[in-house]
């Protein structure tokens, strides 16, 4: 049995606050290994990174994904009862719900409904002096997977409830004000969520059958049964909260097309590049960087020893920017989606191995989708100009964000000629 390097820290937790994204990369470096043992949140951990351990992670025999997730994210961001929290049969009916629901015409429908609420959006920034722009998407977002959603929202009621999506997503990573601001956001939405299936389901609102809304409500569990209304709330938050967080990447694409205005001229009037640019943001810009999964029984991978039980963290930044899989990994480069071998263990921008078996986000479509209408948008409907302000990216902070949100000043509507 090989030894397992153990960290110097007797609790790494606050290093790992300290460190945020490049946690398990910094001491897979230290200790010229990609695995080794860390105690975090009080249990002991095993950390790995790169595309074999991915591999391994990703083995559903081996790992599962049950009470593997700190309480911090199951208040905040995934909620109690979602499909990320199960294994097995249930998670494979529960997973095929929202498959069901990432068809082509869902995933074009919701890009047609974002592409209209672009527009209408830039109408109104055109009479302001500044936009925020990371703000300003997670409105347009959640907008359009609302109507998508079958989801009925005042439009008073819109911001609100966009700021309680946002709030579980930004308070996921964080500690003090930012985690419970996250977690009463969540108690109001799933409160807000609970009673839509609950007036779907007794017919006092009346939703379209194809809607996401009226499918959650209406799903039976592996057993046959109806989720119960709070369950089904927490998995119609999976499907709008996620959309919401797109409006991140979407902040990290404007950040990448100023930063390289060679791609902006370049994506101006060229579609065949906007999946590489997108996908090369979504590599350097991946905004959280662990997933965990707990031993399902004992074994031995290369020599090292899982005990059941354990937690195991896969290092998502770590191996998104692994040279072994990837040539200058930190230089921002689209063609290498062009040129270098990708597959579903070495890019892990949202989880990895297959989307019907593994643990593996289906809303990948949507953002992929989003995000290329959204650098249309950038690119060929509007011009805008950027002002001074700080673009840095903290990446101790969980989940990342420029630091200014992206701020864009003298918007212009683009007339189609």
């Amino acid at each position: 049995m090989v030894y397992i390097p153990l960290d110097s820290s007797r609790e790494s937790s606050v290093a790992l606050l300290r460190e945020g994204n490049t946690f398990i990369s910094t001491r897979c470096e230290r200790y010229d290994t990609d695995i080794f043992r860390a105690r975090l949140m009080l249990e002991k951990t095993i950390c790995l990174r790169g595309e074999a351990a991915a591999r391994l992670f990703y083995d559903e025999e081996r790992f599962t994904r049950e009470g593997a997730a700190p309480g911090l994210l199951v208040k905040t961001l995934f909620g109690v009862g979602g499909v990320q929290g199960l294994d097995g049969e249930a998670h494979q009916v529960r997973k095929r719900m929202f498959l069901e629901l990432m068809s082509d015409a869902d995933i074009d429908e919701l890009t047609r409904f974002a592409a209209e609420h672009w527009q209408q959006a830039i109408g109104g920034w055109q009479r302001q002096k500044q936009v925020t722009l990371h703000p300003a998407v997670q409105l347009i977002h959640f907008r359009a997977v609302c109507r998508w959603a079958g989801v009925p929202i005042d439009a008073d009621e819109a911001e609100t409830r966009c700021a309680d999506q946002a709030a579980m997503i930004d308070g996921a990573g964080g500690i003090a004000i930012r985690h419970w601001q996250a977690r009463r956001a969540r108690k109001r939405s799933e409160t807000w969520m609970a009673e839509l299936v609950e007036q779907v389901r007794s017919n006092r609102i009346q939703v379209d059958e194809d809607r996401a809304l009226f499918r959650v409500s209406w799903h039976r569990d592996a057993q046959g049964e109806l989720l119960t209304p709070q369950v089904a709330a927490v998995e119609m938050l999976n499907l709008l909260r996620p959309t919401v967080a797109i409006a991140r990447f979407v902040a990290f694409a404007a950040l990448a097309l100023h930063e390289h205005p060679t791609w902006y001229e370049t994506l101006r009037d060229n579609d065949t590049w906007l999946e590489p640019f997108v996908q090369e943001v979504r590599r350097v810009y991946g905004f959280f960087p662990f997933l965990a999964a707990r031993v399902r029984d004992d074994f031995e991978w290369n020599g090292y020893h899982f005990s059941k039980g354990r937690r195991v963290m896969l290092d998502l930044y770590g191996t998104n920017r692994d040279p072994r899989s990837w040539e200058r990994p930190e230089a921002f480069r689209p063609e290498r989606f062009e040129q270098e071998s990708i597959n579903a263990y070495n890019f892990l921008p949202q989880g990895g191995g297959d989307h019907a078996v593994n643990h593996r986000c289906p809303g990948e479509w949507f953002t992929i989708a989003l995000m290329k209408e959204a650098v249309r948008q950038l690119t060929r409907h509007m011009t805008y100009s950027v002002p001074p302000q700080d673009l840095s990216v903290d990446w101790s902070r969980l989940p990342i964000i420029p630091e200014s949100r992206f701020i864009i000043e003298s918007v212009r509507p683009v007339i189609p000629a």
